[in-house]
């Protein structure tokens, strides 16, 4: 793994018995030794700590800062308070998805987050737009470290830790000062796991000593990549590479609520519509298999006998006690309720669609 990149926290993965695997093009920790179901219901039951120092981060300045990103992304940048966050979809003209991204609202400028392994494509993609808009774009993402502490005790752990009232960050809201007697970062409570939980963005230079002073609370577990995806899929999130990508619409993924066709013009709207007006012709439901199975990405999906594609994401969930995944399905028949079969090595199993999101008992406010 000698080309791969590194995140400021690598050495404190290693000494601490992590599996490290390759991903978006940085060495990652998956698991550490407690194996991921232990990570995931520390997450589930207690608190965790992810790094994902990996994401990409871009700062947009300058007067025309909210039109420029209103018209990149689906969602309503305008609607933002500040100190507000929203997730968005980066699309194409085609109306499909080139990514999923975060916005932050601040007073000076926006912040888009988006996915590691799309970061140089997504600024590439956006920046074809800033001859139009009096704006200045820039990558930031090897400046800022960041960690995920995620949690039903994530406000109490953090709380001994800053002087800012955490309490008055509501779900989807950031805001800035110090941690651990550094910054000022920020603190945001969005998260990737349907818990409670924060979102700290740090210069590098800070990361070690942050790692380290939320690790001496001796209350948090170190957690990785794979209890982040079983987590996620619990609540029903969207992996892109997985759930979505440059072949699916936002329409078709049911993530329409984060297309606001009243906004005015962007990218993908002209596609969005006529897409809307012929007919949306497929859509990702969510499905669960009472037998016991582990349904991965990529086994086949049939729906009354016929071929519909393969299953996104699957798992055997640990909060629910079943296996659970996602699948697109011919829109007629993404009723809950529906069935259709997932084949498992070699054996077709019964599945049924299921309302969104599968665990129903997460702490995020």
């Amino acid at each position: 793994m000698a080309d791969l990149l590194k995140t400021p926290f690598h050495a404190l993965h290693v000494a601490l018995g992590a599996k490290m695997v390759p991903f978006a093009g940085y060495e990652m920790p998956v698991q550490y030794p407690a194996g991921i179901t232990a990570e995931h219901n520390a997450v589930r039951q207690h608190c965790g700590l992810f790094d994902v120092s990996h994401m990409g981060e871009f700062k947009v300045t300058g007067p025309q800062r909210v039109e420029f990103v209103n018209y990149v992304t689906s969602n309503n940048v305008a609607a933002l308070a500040l100190g507000q966050v929203h997730y968005s979809g980066l699309l194409n003209e085609r109306g499909t998805f080139e990514d999923d991204c975060l916005v932050y609202r601040g007073e000076d400028h926006l912040m888009m987050v988006v996915n590691a392994s799309n970061k140089d494509k997504d600024f590439a993609h956006i920046s074809q737009q800033l001859s139009k808009f009096d704006v200045q774009l820039e990558d930031i993402s090897d400046r800022i470290a960041l960690l995920a502490l995620q949690g039903p005790e994530a406000q109490a752990i953090l709380q001994t830790l800053t002087d800012i009232k955490l309490d008055d960050i509501k779900y989807y809201h950031f805001t800035e000062g110090n941690v651990a007697g550094v910054g000022p970062m920020v603190v945001s409570r969005t998260g990737y796991t349907g818990e409670d939980g924060f979102e700290l963005y740090h210069d590098v230079k800070d990361a070690v000593h942050i790692w380290n002073a939320l690790m001496a609370t001796g209350k948090v577990t170190p957690t990785g990549l794979g209890c982040r995806d079983s987590l996620r899929l619990e609540m029903g999130m969207a992996l892109y590479g997985n759930d979505i990508d440059d072949t699916v619409t936002p329409w078709e993924a049911n993530l329409g609520w984060l297309v606001k066709m009243k906004k005015g013009d962007f990218t993908g709207r002209a596609a969005l519509e006529a897409q809307k007006a012929a007919g949306v012709p497929k859509r990702l439901v969510g499905f669960t298999i009472a037998e016991k199975s582990f349904p991965r990405h990529g086994y086949p999906v049939f729906v009354n006998g016929v071929a519909s594609g393969t299953v996104c994401s699957g798992t055997a969930s640990p909060s629910c006690g079943i296996a659970i995944g996602t699948a697109y399905v011919p829109f007629a028949h993404a009723q809950t309720g529906n069935t259709f079969e997932v084949e498992i090595r070699g054996k077709r199993l019964a599945a049924t669609i299921v309302e969104l999101p599968f665990y129903k008992n997460a702490s995020h406010r």
